[in-house]
């Protein structure tokens, strides 16, 4: 779903980026679960934390200054009218699960989707409570 048409701000922008991003990790995450008995797979997950730093940094220069600046890291790449590219990269403590204990990484990978489905949930409630959330910027 292409939610980029959508941004008419700073903080809508940023917003449209978490559901997005967590639209794709939502499809990752179940990509991993589902290929789990998958001879050779290796799971994926996309980079949380590069993600919610260059976030953060956001909200930070938008409260000093009103602008929005994203900063690209070497797994999340911000282009022209609002899109971005985020890079999966290999789950290393998800690879080791897979390995040692089938049933431990079917649970982390249902821990991080359900984690997930809930940063996409609050990123969908704060736009549709947009108007109050600008009160708190400005």
């Amino acid at each position: 779903m292409k939610l980029a048409p959508l941004v008419t701000d700073n903080i809508t922008e940023l917003l449209v980026k978490i559901i997005e991003f967590t639209q794709t990790r939502q499809k990752l995450i179940t990509l991993n679960i589902n290929n789990l008995h998958t001879t050779g797979f290796v799971p994926h997950d996309l980079a949380v934390d590069e993600f919610s730093y260059a976030m953060t940094n956001a909200v930070d220069e938008h409260v000093r200054s009103h602008r929005l600046l994203l900063q690209d890291s070497d797994n999340v790449k911000f282009g022209a009218v609002g899109s971005f590219e985020v890079k999966p990269i290999i789950d290393e403590e998800a690879k080791e699960l897979l390995e040692r204990d089938v049933n431990e990484y079917l649970e982390f990978q249902i821990n991080k989707l359900l984690e997930n489905s809930l940063n996409q949930r609050i990123a969908a409630e704060l736009m549709k409570q947009k108007p109050e959330i600008m009160s708190i910027f400005e």
